[in-house]
């Protein structure tokens, strides 16, 4: 039996892999721009501007494969029997080809040099830039370390290439255990379920969505979740994992409940990745790389953009604002400077067991006021004048999202 030990990031630069498949090993190359990053955020960036016919020299870096696919089908491919090779909509050599772009896959950078506008890569290779975007997403938080005799039996999701390594530990039925209850872990208790896996959602909340949704609604969330069959262990945590002689996994909880399964998906957070901007001298915070309404940071000639960039203070990882800030970026990059915004967007989490849309306040509502019966539910936050900051709805109330998104006040006016 293992106790759980706090987890310590590993410093900046530790345990950097120094392969990639579509770089040279030339000691130096330089691009007009240069993207760090091939998520939905560096890809979409390079896509708009071609598409408004910009032609400079563009070089993207990407820590993993760089094949291009839509991030949010993560947690909707087990239901749907989806294969890696399926969520793949093209190889990062045929992006390279559309974008007209070179792609260096399986590459870190690890220094940015700030004075000299040149990227150290982990190839041994530097890049040089007249430009530069910080596209580097958020990593999963996992809360502690994992037992190394037990980490192949242990996944997070946060891109591609960690979908492929799930894929291919649930060829079969199995048992998994999510740790965390938030949107991630909701979504896929509901994906992995729908793909006939037996679920146990592990979470030290009382209820599900704790950041999306008020306890009522999250409840009913809970109460359609185990009537389905999933299992919930809520307001629980974690103290202790082990492996038996026949190869599965107790987990044991503070209460002495223990969960016995084959593998452990951790759903316990993102934390935007700022190590690289950090080291450099860019200003950072818990929230990610600061940036203005134009996406500079403040250093001159480098952007951040998508999952590791704080706007004005706001960290909105989501699709839509991360759409709108690549098209603020695509024009200012391209001579117009342009001002982000958000409007009122709401996520809609995928639970189809459920129906779920959130628009959650930014600041601590006055009240929630309630209404609906079973799991139709419509909760309105409200301020101490009474007005609307924000929104959830469960059911059949999700058909008032247009209507509800329309009265509330932007995410970032």
């Amino acid at each position: 039996m293992v106790a759980l030990q706090a987890f310590v990031p590993p410093t900046f630069g530790d345990g950097m892999p120094d392969s990639h498949t579509t770089s040279s090993r030339t000691p130096h190359h330089h691009a007009a721009l240069v993207i760090v990053g091939t998520g939905m955020a560096g890809v979409g960036l390079a896509r708009a501007l071609r598409r408004q016919g910009d032609t400079r020299t563009i070089t993207l870096v990407s820590a993993d494969s760089g094949d291009d696919y839509s991030k949010p089908l993560l947690s909707t491919g087990f239901a749907k029997r989806l294969s890696p090779d399926k969520l793949a909509q093209r190889s990062a050599e045929a992006l390279a080809d559309e974008l007209n772009a070179q792609i260096v896959t399986h590459t870190h950078v690890t220094q940015l040099d700030v004075d000299n506008h040149v990227l150290q890569l982990s190839s041994g290779a530097t890049l040089g830039y007249d430009e530069l975007v910080l596209a580097t997403g958020a990593a999963p938080h996992t809360p502690f370390r994992i037992p190394s005799e037990l980490a192949e039996r242990c996944f997070t999701v946060n891109d591609l290439d960690d979908y492929r390594r799930l894929h291919g530990a649930l060829n079969q039925p199995t048992r998994v255990a999510i740790i965390g209850a938030g949107l991630v872990g909701c979504e896929f208790a509901n994906d992995l379920h729908a793909g006939g896996h037996q679920v146990t959602v592990i979470a030290p909340e009382s209820a599900p969505l704790p950041r999306l949704l008020p306890e009522r609604l999250g409840s009913a969330l809970a109460d359609t979740f185990q009537e389905a069959g999933i299992r919930l262990a809520l307001g629980r945590t974690l103290e202790t994992l082990s492996q038996d002689a026949d190869n599965a996994l107790t987990l044991q909880l503070d209460n002495g409940e223990r969960h016995t399964v084959d593998i452990i998906l951790f759903a316990t957070g993102l934390a935007p990745r700022t190590q690289l901007a950090e080291a450099a001298g860019l200003s950072v915070s818990p929230s990610g790389i600061q940036v203005d309404r134009q996406l500079r940071t403040n250093q001159p000639h480098i952007y951040a953009l998508g999952d590791a960039a704080c706007i004005d203070g706001v960290n909105a990882m989501y699709v839509q604002p991360l759409q709108a800030s690549v098209k603020a970026l695509a024009a200012t990059l391209g001579g117009t400077p342009t001002s982000v915004s958000f409007g009122a967007w709401p996520v809609v989490v995928k639970t189809p067991l459920l129906p779920v849309v959130a628009y959650p306040p930014t600041q601590p509502p006055e009240r929630w006021r309630i209404e609906g019966d079973g799991n139709d539910f419509t909760a309105l936050a409200e301020n101490k004048d009474g007005h609307l900051i924000g929104f959830a709805l469960t059911g059949g109330c999700v058909r008032r999202k247009v209507e509800l998104s329309r009265a509330a006040p932007g995410l970032l006016g």
